[in-house]
This record gives C-alpha cells, structure tokens and sequence, in this order.
C-alpha cells in the first residue's frame, strides 16, 4: 500500500491539476480571515473551505491515471486497493492543508472571542486550536466521503458526478443534522461566548460516515474494472 500512496502521490504531484484547488483555497483563506480577528471565526471558515477543496481534490485523484495505466495498476495490485489508494492521497493532501490552514488562522487572528462585552475574554490558543484542526479533519473525512460516492466507481459520468458533488458539499455545510455543520456551529457559539468546544461528537459521527463511503467505493471499484 505505501507503494500504492508513492505511486499515486506522484501522479498528483507530476499533474499540476492540484495547483487549482490549492490556489483556490489559499485566496479564500486570505480574502475570508482577517488579520486580528476572532480565532474561533476564523477556524470556522477555514475548516468550511477545506470540505468542497476534499471534494475536488478527491474527484483529480480518483481521475487522475489513463485508463491503460489504471488496468496494469489493478491487475497488479488489486483494483481495490489502487482505488483505495487514490483515496487516501487525496484524504492525506487535503489534511496538509488542514495543518497549514490551522497554523495561518493561529498567526494571524486575535485569540479572543467575538462577544461584544468589555472586558473581552482572553479564548485558551492550544484549545482552539485543537477545536479547529478537528473541525478541518471532520469537513475532510465528509468531503472525502463525497468524493469517493459522487465520483467513478459509483457515478460514471462527469456531467453527473461534479453537480452532486457540488450539491452534496453544500447541504453538509447548511443541514443542522450534518457533523460538518455541528462543528461549525460550535465554533461560531463558542466565539460569541468565549468558550471553546472541541468537536468530538461531530468527529465521531464522521468517521464511520467516511469509512463506510470508502469501502463502498472500493468494492465497486473491483466489480466494474
């Protein structure tokens, strides 16, 4: 499998397609946060960024080798397993960004929350920024998630997988009932009260989401290589 996540690493490196959603998020972090604002705010709209970047990300991974090396990839390996593979460069990508987008917010935002009562509370950094960085990791898990249901194995043409991505990203980020929205929420309240709430719950409902979307995926992939 390390071979597998070299192999695809390559691909997406040598492609240059990553260069699009990278930028994209980068001008969204630098347009969305301002400088001395309040930190829990600023996590949040990172973390909401990060969940349509997976998705795109995700969709250039899985789509990213010629058909004719995806055969030799899969009679070799297992189509399973380079499915599988291309889903994990595409999670792991996504989770630097995470990191980065954690570290940015933590540089330039005020470590405090975004009550209007004077004096205004001093928001613990370290908490907050666990809170954020498990927020970033619940939208990627989701966005990962779409990614592997709204993509080839399970939808075969483009002109369908990119508009229910797309749709898919965007309820998961509005319905209450989504952990990616949980999260969010909890950031947003915690900044207007000045308390830090660590997403565990949200987190814990994503990861079988994420898992259960994955072998799906994979397993499809095998029946129709």
């Amino acid at each position: 499998m390390i071979a597998l996540l070299r192999y695809q690493a390559a691909l997406l490196v040598r492609s240059h397609r990553w260069l699009p959603p990278v930028v994209l998020y980068a001008a969204y972090l630098a347009i969305g946060i301002q400088a001395g604002g309040p930190i829990l705010d600023a996590y949040g709209v990172a973390a909401a960024g990060l969940l349509p970047v997976a998705v795109w990300l995700t969709r250039i991974c899985v789509t990213n080798e010629p058909p004719a090396a995806r055969s030799c990839t899969a009679a070799a390996a297992g189509p399973g397993r380079v499915h599988l593979a291309s889903l994990l460069t595409a999670t792991f990508t996504s989770l630097l960004l995470a990191l980065l987008g954690t570290t940015f917010v933590a540089l330039i935002s005020d470590a405090r929350y975004a009550g209007s009562s004077a004096p205004r509370v001093e928001v613990p950094l370290l908490p907050a920024a666990g809170a954020g960085l498990l927020t970033a990791l619940a939208c990627v898990l989701l966005g990962a998630a779409i990614g592997a249901l709204c993509n080839w194995p399970v939808l075969r043409s483009s002109g369908s997988a990119i508009p229910a991505g797309l749709l898919a990203a965007l309820l998961l980020l509005v319905l209450g009932a989504s952990p990616a929205n949980a999260a969010l929420s909890g950031l947003v309240t915690g900044s207007r009260h000045g308390t830090v709430s660590i997403p565990w719950l949200p987190l814990a409902g994503t990861v079988p989401i994420a898992v259960a979307a994955v072998a799906a995926a994979c397993a499809l992939s095998s029946r129709r290589t």
